[in-house]
């Protein structure tokens, strides 16, 4: 998922100065750019494509397809494909491999960014141009300004903001390869006493620790420092939903640890980088009064607001939340139409077409018929297609949007599920968003007991026939009441009534799908599976849980950790009409 979560601790803190010129400045500066380009967004995205046509008129790619230099939208959808990363692989090689013509961009190339690589294995690479990342930098310029008009004074507190960087490989041709995360803040920290920003020095741990690429030490000290510093302390942030919850995980492990250091004012001997050391031993000092109220808060809840502000990709920063304290059920995004040129292809995610149609496909010039930004309809489905100014060319990002308002001429849009998360046996498409919701019906069966469900990937196993679908569960048990086999059975077929039609006729009338498993796995498997996909080198700030598995050591690593497996009894209930 790519939108970002931010943990907002504190709406306000008595030694805010409301009155700062250079921050109400700063801030007029911001919102009035994004003011103007939403409700200039369809003048400007011709002129985005404009200029990224211009600037790349002779590159290869483009003459490949016969544009021929001209810029203007008719000529460049006509002439143009629709493309995925496969399609485009061949060209990424040629630079990746030290082909330095211009291929996808007349910029050269100045590295590249990775995918997270959870979700289909290898990592993409998604070409990057010097000014392509300083644009990326200004639309985070944009994101503090937004989020001071709904809590004021955020340039007087700070932030523990769990980033972390992945260390960097080298294509065959020498370019950088890395997340955008790690590439985003070594831009940071390069040019953060170049120019005013008021909000530069927000974060509580030194660039020492966030440039650690030791996962666990960053980590711990990102902890250490925001704990000793919490007086400060006015909102918790990470790059991905997720990193909140592995930081509170891994608060819940550690912090007896942590109060120790607090106490004694001495740093736990595992943290062995010497200038993590050496940076955190400057803001780490003898103080027991703060390690007793940490051992007691620990015991605690906490109920606090919740902002989500960007949605944005490898490939190209999107959006902004321009409403980031909304309740998480009504989070949107605006786009902001100077970051690229941006088409939305239609979806109808019950259509048993709505998976990618075949890749020779793709490059059919007869295309998809795309939708312009500013023409999308309120309430409708679509997938996002970008041009970037830095090679990509009606790109398939992937994500499936829904149009939720406007602002101004700019429409505001919901994430709703990566497209090309699925599970398929036969002619059934299995989405994200669809599979949470047949989980989340299964697992009130766990409540009675005390019981929820704590972790969940799933698999297409072809290897019998007729395939199956396999979900792996990891269940958390806090009641003494045991789970009846026949309860996760009863779990199965909660799952597969919940499925769509599609998928019912095929298991029902055709019998092209087999009974659907539920393999339970042991507490900290999905501890481990992180573990693992790190350990190849994902970035641990943008490690998500893959939803669903195809690569046999991942699949392996989850059999390994099995303690029962349960199958659906019965066919769903179903008749066809047919």
């Amino acid at each position: 998922m790519r939108p970002t979560l931010n943990v907002v601790l504190s709406e306000k803190r008595e030694s805010f100065d409301e009155n700062n010129n250079k921050v109400a400045d700063y801030n007029k500066k911001a919102l009035n750019f994004i003011e103007e380009v939403t409700s200039k967004a369809d003048e400007i995205q011709n002129q985005v494509l404009s200029e990224i046509l211009t600037q790349n008129a002779k590159v290869e790619y483009l003459q490949r397809h016969g544009l021929d230099g001209c810029t203007d939208r008719e000529t460049f959808k006509k002439m143009i494909p629709v493309v995925d990363y496969e399609n485009i692989k061949p060209d990424i090689d040629r630079i990746a491999n030290g082909d330095t013509s211009p291929i996808l961009c007349y910029k050269p190339i100045s590295e590249f960014f990775t995918s997270s690589a959870t979700s289909g294995g290898e990592c993409k690479l998604i070409p990057m141009t010097e000014d392509a990342v300083q644009r990326t930098l200004l639309f985070f310029s944009l994101l503090r300004p937004v989020m001071d008009q709904f809590i004021p004074g955020l340039d007087k507190g700070k932030g523990i903001k769990f980033s972390f960087i992945r260390k960097e490989t080298r294509t065959p041709g020498g370019l950088v390869a890395r997340p955008a995360t790690t590439s985003i803040l070594k831009s940071q920290n390069l040019i953060r006493d170049r120019t005013y920003d008021p909000y530069a020095n927000y974060r509580t741990s030194p660039m020492e620790v966030i440039l650690c690429s030791d996962w666990y030490q960053s980590m711990y000290t990102q902890l250490l420092c925001g704990l000793c510093q919490n007086m400060q302390v006015i909102l918790l942030g990470a790059t991905f939903a997720s990193g909140i919850v592995y930081a509170m995980k891994f608060l819940e492990n550690h912090w007896v640890l942590l109060c120790n250091d607090i106490r004694k004012g001495e740093l736990d001997p595992k943290i062995t980088d010497p200038s993590v050391r050496g940076a955190v031993m400057k803001i780490l000092k003898p103080n027991p009064i703060l390690a007793d109220l940490i051992e007691a808060e620990c015991a605690k809840g906490n109920c606090l607001p919740l902002a989500s502000p960007i949605y944005v990709s490898s490939e190209c920063h999107f959006a902004l939340n321009l409403n980031p304290l909304c309740k998480p059920n009504d989070i949107s995004y605006t786009f902001i139409p100077t970051m690229g040129y941006f088409e939305f292809l239609p979806v109808n995610r019950e259509d048993t077409n709505f998976i990618s149609k075949p890749r020779a496909s793709l490059s059919n010039k007869e295309s998809l018929e795309l939708i312009d930004l500013v023409d999308v309809k309120l309430g409708q489905e679509y997938e996002v297609v970008v041009t970037t100014y830095a090679g990509l060319y009606r790109y398939r990002i992937g994500d499936i949007l829904l149009v939720t308002g406007f602002t101004n001429k700019t429409p505001q849009f919901s994430y709703v599920c990566r497209k090309n998360v699925v599970l398929s046996i036969d002619a059934d498409k299995t989405d994200e968003v669809e599979l949470q919701n047949a989980l989340k019906n299964a697992a009130n069966n766990l409540l009675q007991f005390d019981a929820t469900l704590k972790e969940y990937t799933s698999y297409a196993d072809m290897s019998s026939i007729p395939g199956h679908y396999v979900l792996y569960w990891e269940i958390n048990l806090r009641g003494q009441i045991p789970i009846h086999p026949y309860v996760i059975q009863d779990c199965c077929i909660v799952v597969e009534e919940s499925l769509s039609s599609v998928y019912k006729t095929l298991r029902v009338v055709d019998k092209s799908i087999g009974p659907l498993e539920i393999k339970v796995v042991e507490s900290g498997t999905f501890d481990k599976l992180m573990g693992y996909v790190l350990s190849k080198g994902a970035s641990a700030s943008q490690y998500k849980t893959p939803r669903c598995v195809k690569h046999a050591s991942i699949i392996e690593l989850l059999n390994s950790n099995v303690v029962s497996n349960h199958f659906s009894p019965t066919c769903p209930k179903w008749v066809s009409y047919s």
